[in-house]
């Protein structure tokens, strides 16, 4: 019995010894994390402001004071982390709309970073799992790095401009890819992102992926047929749909819609996603409303 005692209590100190060597390395790396995060320090620039109100539907539903917001978000984002090109030019407008896509999908969630981030390469087309763009089996329109390429994520420059042209077809690239790197956030790539998720929240998001996984497999439901590959593929899927069709998902999928917005913290069936995207020439009347031409307004 004595014998026994002592492995046990010699155990149980090992995992909490673990545990507070986990604990104080995690907030060691959180503190070096956050002496070196960049903070925008002015305003966006108006090209920028232009791009957004032209091609991101999701900015141009926000109100005047959450679109100030989502401009810093990405602002702050574009700050800390590199977007290049490969054998492709890249340009504002790219960057900006890699930044759109990820802070679309936490724009509910305050004070998130993608920390574990350090690139996003675009591709001039699709690719295959060695990279290589040309030759066969290129399916791949996007890809979050592991192994050598941790810290960084792949994207198609076409994929990426596609899914901002069309808002209703229920895909998006890139924010498919950044999901996937949320869901990363703690540890795994696996469909449940315990970071968001609250403990009484895991058991019934888990059993309905498990259903509606089912409905696809037997054809009876409008989500993406590649959300039936796994539960990670299932959690970007409909991660997709809900920030494009979020008032046809509640409809549809009610009980998915309030396990998203739980997770995501953001109510988008509120968001007007069918307000169409402003086309602004120097003489059109600036969108902040202040009665001035874009041109002696935001444009300047």
């Amino acid at each position: 019995m004595a014998i026994f005692i002592t492995i046990v209590f010699g155990s149980v100190a090992l995992f909490l010894l673990l545990k507070y060597i986990w604990t104080q390395q995690t907030a060691s790396e959180t503190n070096l994390y956050e002496s070196d995060w960049i903070k925008p320090q002015s305003a966006i620039a108006p090209a920028w402001k232009k791009i957004l109100l032209e091609k991101v539907v999701f900015y141009n539903a926000l109100s005047s004071e959450e679109q100030k917001h989502f401009e810093y978000r990405i602002q702050e984002f574009l700050l800390n982390h590199k977007v290049t090109g490969v054998k492709v030019d890249i340009n504002t407008t790219d960057k900006v709309l890699v930044a759109a896509s990820a802070i679309i999908p936490v724009f509910g969630i305050e004070h998130w970073h993608y920390h574990h981030l350090d690139e996003v390469l675009l591709y001039p087309q699709r690719f295959n799992h060695d990279f290589e763009t040309s030759g066969d089996d290129r399916s791949i329109l996007g890809m979050v790095g592991t192994g050598f390429m941790e810290g960084t994520m792949i994207l198609s420059k076409p994929a990426l401009h596609l899914g901002f042209s069309n808002e209703s077809d229920k895909k998006n690239t890139a924010i498919h890819e950044f999901i996937h790197l949320i869901d990363k956030q703690d540890g795994e790539i696996d469909g449940v992102p315990d970071v968001l998720l609250t403990k009484q929240y895991t058991l019934p998001w888990l059993d309905l992926i498990n259903q509606k996984i089912d409905l696809i497999y037997e054809n009876k439901t409008d989500i993406n047929p590649y959300g039936g590959t796994n539960r990670a593929e299932f959690f970007a899927v409909t991660s997709e749909y809900f920030f494009e069709r979020p008032k046809l998902m509640e409809h549809k999928h009610p009980d998915l819609y309030r396990l998203l917005e739980e997770i995501y913290k953001h109510d988008m069936a509120e968001r007007n996603m069918k307000k169409r995207r402003l086309e602004i020439g120097r003489n059109s009347p600036c969108p902040c409303d202040s009665g001035k031409k874009f041109k002696k307004c935001c444009g300047v």
